[in-house]
C-alpha cells in the first residue's frame, strides 16, 4: 500500500554528524561505506558486498541492492522468478557512536517502491506498508511501516520506521534525517540499482550460443540476501 503526498515547508532540524569513523563489535562509526549483502554465486569467493550507511545521533540506515532470483526453464533460457529489491537496515544508538546491529529492523523495497522514492519532490512525502504473512493465516500479526518526510525548507528528508508486533507486544520505531547532500547519493544509487533488481541488466546482455559452440555450462543464478526482511 503506497500514500503520497505534499507537506508544506516546515521548521529544519538540524542533526549533528558523528566526527568518528571507527569498527567495533557494538559499531561504532559515523559516515562511511560499508559492506552488506548484494551478490552471490555458487563460488564463495565471487561474493561482492556494498552499501552505502549513514550514522546519526538516535539511529544509522544502511542501504543495499538484493539481486532477483532467476529459474531456469525447459529451453534452457533463465527467467526472474523473485524479483530482487533494496533493502533498508535501521539499526539503533546504544551510546555515543555506537549502534546495536542485534536490535536491526529490516525494510525491502520492491523496484516500484523504489521508483515512488526517488521521484520525490523536496516537500513530498510517500508511505508503504508490509506485511510479512499476507494471505496467510498469520496476517496482520507483524506490520510494517516505512515513512518518508521533508525535513523542511529543502533540506532533507526523514525516514522512520515503525514494527508492530502484536505477538510480542512490542512497537519498535526508529528515525534517520537525511541531509539533502545524502538523499543526492541515494537517489543516485537506487536509480542505478533499479535495473539490476529487476534483472534488465543480465536480460539485456544474455546471448545465446550457436549451435556450434561447445556445452554450455551452468547458468548463472543470483541469490538474494538469505536474510529477509522478515528476519526482524
Amino acid at each position: 500500500m503506497l500514500r503520497l503526498s505534499r507537506f508544506l515547508p516546515s521548521t529544519s532540524r538540524r542533526v549533528c554528524d558523528l566526527k568518528e569513523v571507527l569498527w567495533s563489535g557494538s559499531l561504532t562509526f559515523e559516515h562511511a561505506l560499508s559492506t552488506s549483502a548484494a551478490n552471490y554465486d555458487e563460488n564463495a569467493s565471487a561474493r561482492k558486498f556494498a552499501s552505502y550507511t549513514v550514522f546519526k545521533g538516535k539511529a544509522a540506515l544502511s542501504i543495499s541492492p538484493i539481486l532477483p532470483v532467476f529459474s531456469k526453464l525447459e529451453s534452457g533460457a533463465s527467467r526472474v522468478n523473485r524479483n530482487g529489491s533494496v533493502m533498508l537496515t535501521f539499526f539503533p544508538a546504544v551510546g555515543q557512536r555506537k549502534y546495536d546491529y542485534a536490535k536491526k529492523q529490516l525494510f525491502a523495497l520492491s523496484p516500484t517502491e523504489v521508483g515512488s522514492l526517488i521521484s520525490l519532490g523536496p516537500a513530498e512525502s510517500c508511505e508503504f506498508f508490509h506485511d510479512p504473512s499476507m494471505k496467510s493465516s498469520n496476517e496482520g500479526q507483524v506490520k510494517k511501516t516505512l515513512s518518508i518526510t521533508p525535513l523542511g525548507s529543502d533540506n532533507g528528508y526523514f525516514l522512520n520506521i515503525s514494527v508492530m508486533n502484536n505477538g510480542q507486544k512490542t512497537n519498535e520505531r526508529m528515525s534517520v534525517p537525511i541531509t539533502k547532500a545524502e538523499f543526492a547519493v541515494m537517489r543516485t544509487a537506487l536509480s542505478f540499482a533499479l535495473p539490476h533488481i529487476m534483472g534488465w541488466d543480465q536480460a539485456l546482455t544474455s546471448h545465446p550460443q550457436s549451435p556450434s559452440s561447445a556445452p554450455a555450462s551452468r547458468p548463472r543464478v543470483e541469490r538474494p540476501n538469505p536474510d529477509s526482511e522478515w528476519d526482524r
